[in-house]
């Protein structure tokens, strides 16, 4: 099985919600590798690798994120993999 990257921009009320910290919880739980940060316009954004199965198991989460989300939206734009990664963090 390949590995998959995708770039994720999750809309809605998505910042003071745990987003960031229970993605990477969710990452880590699946095997994933990559980031996810605060965006200035009040998006939040993930950058992940891993398996395809993985991968679409967490762009599923994103859709209804943690208790205290509404998630308007999520933007996927599927990647090249590049394994750059060793983990799963909270970027800053």
């Amino acid at each position: 099985m390949s590995n998959v990257r995708a770039h994720l921009i999750v809309s809605g009320k998505v910042q003071g919600v745990y987003f960031r910290v229970e993605t990477c919880d969710q990452a880590a739980a699946l095997g994933l590798t990559g980031w996810v940060q605060n965006m200035p316009d009040r998006n939040v954004e993930v950058v992940v690798e891993g398996s395809r199965d993985g991968v679409e198991n967490l762009i599923n989460w994103c859709r209804l994120g943690p208790p205290g989300a509404e998630v308007s939206g999520v933007s996927v734009t599927w990647e090249n993999y590049t394994g750059e990664f060793d983990k799963f963090n909270i970027a800053f």
